[in-house]
């Protein structure tokens, strides 16, 4: 699940799902589908049976339906994760280790120049304490 569009397009994948599946169900319960079909014996519309079907049905899609944004949420939140080499600073991309000057240019067409920030360059060319001790 790369955008947003896609977890929209399964969500409403499954809407639509149980949305059809409470349509048959109705029309089962209206055109006695076994007996239009198959020719069973009738049976009388029972009002009743097909609210609680419905129901019970459409609970089951709003759990599913919850279930499934949550999951999709998820994939996209450890999809975000990049994996970055402590040690060089390479970063990970489908097993290959590229560097990330290389990355950033293929994937956010960003160009990278080097530099210090304050902290390093002080830690770099600040003299090294002596041994010596003012006693």
């Amino acid at each position: 699940m790369h955008t947003h569009a896609d977890r929209i397009k399964i969500i409403s994948w499954e809407i639509l799902g149980f949305g059809l599946a409470i349509l048959l169900l109705w029309l089962d319960e209206i055109l006695d589908l076994p007996n239009f079909l198959f020719g069973a014996p009738a049976t009388p519309i029972n009002w009743t049976e097909g609210y609680l079907e419905s129901a019970l049905l459409l609970i089951l899609a709003v759990v599913v339906v919850i279930a499934t944004a949550r999951i999709l949420h998820r994939i996209r939140y450890l999809e975000a994760f990049m994996r970055v080499c402590s040690q060089c600073g390479r970063i990970e991309e489908n097993g290959v280790w590229i560097p990330i000057d290389q990355y950033l240019a293929e994937q956010a067409e960003v160009r990278v120049s080097r530099g210090l920030c304050p902290h390093c360059e002080s830690a770099i060319f600040s003299p090294p304490p002596t041994g010596d001790s003012d006693q």
